[in-house]
């Protein structure tokens, strides 16, 4: 009896063990999930959507399409510009191992949101386009990265730039939520420092359709610079009114800090020649941007947005940061991150900063003559490179916590 029980304790142990081996290998080759959350049908499709899922797509591609000997999936979701669905939605993955990692995101109530669920559940969110600095200032958290542009970024470097051109004295028209003051807040400061002058500002809503009496009171204001903080339809919107206006025409110069080109493409360049804005990428900059531009136009139909560009580089940094800590644990994962340089064709040897914030250059731009545009999509000038260190806010200025950790 006693062998008997033996032997019973002995096949127990041994089966035991074959389970455990099996689930250990089941779990080892359990797929990477790289999810993409980003406005699928709302106002900000064109410029992150179905793209950015794209582009996601093609980093994984390129990096070989396995990580840690595991297959990379890449599974999206639609927030609709809205912070409960995309907490929603984010928390789904994270507490049923739907996402190892969330890119995009972009809107900033959705990214709070995000980032503070990656924050709880110690997994990575790489931002694309996000308008609210919080992000890696009030807000910032161990694992959340800002990949593409804030408030900032677009609209601390512009003001000294344009003064010095004898364009010295602005007219706001900002969008009436936390992005378009923020972008407010940021170029008044700039101009103020530089010495020009605010002859009057206007905010409107979201999805305003109609732009009338704010651009009427612009010029009025007689203010050399209009300067236009909006995003997607809103942009397309005040943009078509203010040429029915000749605003132009009447000498006045239109600055829109947020351009994306699908809005440049879809108003047609006749209708935005000459509007100057800051960005992080272009298409056809350089041959090694052409190229892989070319590759996302074959897949896509259009060329791609800077948010689209931010997403495939963050993907692929990710995945290096993986195999450079050899694990999926997002603090690990994070401090290689923030390590490695980022080389790839949205920025050459671009650094992280303990904050999140990946330092890389912005572009001072302006939109061509229709006479001067040689071949589709190709409409911007870029007029002068605008230093990482110029774009950042300065880490001395910094409200992260994780920053005076660091110091």
């Amino acid at each position: 009896m006693v062998r008997k029980q033996a032997l019973v304790r002995t096949a127990l142990g041994i089966a035991l063990a074959i389970g455990i081996a099996s689930a250990s290998r089941a779990e080892d080759a359990a797929p990477v999930r790289i999810g993409v959350l980003t406005d699928m049908s709302g106002m900000y499709r064109d410029i992150m959507g179905p793209g950015s899922l794209l582009a996601a797509q093609m980093a994984v591609k390129d990096f070989g399409g396995k990580v840690l000997g595991r297959p990379i999936e890449v599974i999206s979701g639609d927030h609709q510009a809205k912070a409960d669905v995309g907490a929603t939605i984010a928390r789904n993955w994270f507490d049923n191992n739907g996402a190892d990692v969330i890119v995009d995101v972009a809107q900033s109530a959705v990214a709070l949101a995000v980032q503070e669920l990656a924050r709880s559940h110690n997994k990575i969110v790489i931002h694309g386009v996000t308008g609210t600095p919080a992000i890696t200032q009030e807000a910032c958290a161990p694992t959340a990265f800002s990949w593409s542009l804030n408030a900032y970024a677009i609209s601390a470097p512009l003001p000294k730039t344009l003064i010095e051109a004898g364009l010295d004295s602005f007219f706001f028209l900002a969008a009436d939520y936390s992005f378009g003051k923020a972008m407010q807040d940021a170029a008044t400061d700039a101009t103020n420092k530089a010495g020009g002058k605010i002859l009057g500002s206007v905010r409107f809503p979201q999805n305003n359709p109609d732009f009338s009496s704010f651009i009427l009171q612009a010029v009025a204001s007689k203010a050399k610079v209009l300067w236009l903080i909006s995003a997607a339809e809103d942009t397309t919107n005040a943009l078509k009114q203010a040429k029915e206006f000749g605003v132009v025409q009447g000498g006045q110069h239109i600055v829109v800090p947020l351009t994306y080109i699908a809005n440049v493409h879809a108003l047609g360049i006749q209708n935005v020649q000459g509007l100057s804005f800051a960005t992080p990428f272009y298409w056809n900059r350089t041959p090694e941007t052409r190229a892989w531009a070319e590759k996302f136009f074959k897949q896509h139909n259009a060329m791609p947005t800077m948010d689209q560009a931010a997403v495939y580089s963050g993907t692929l940094h990710y995945l290096q940061a993986v195999v450079a800590a050899n694990t999926l644990d997002g603090l690990k994962v994070a401090d290689e991150m923030r390590k490695l340089p980022v080389n790839d064709v949205y920025v050459h040897n671009g650094s992280v900063r303990a904050d999140g914030w990946l330092m890389h250059p912005f572009y001072l731009a302006s939109i061509k003559k229709p006479e001067d545009v040689k071949e589709p999509w190709d409409y911007y000038n870029i007029e002068k490179t605008i230093p990482a260190e110029e774009a950042a806010i300065p880490l001395s200025q910094s409200k992260c916590p994780l920053v005076t950790q660091s110091q």
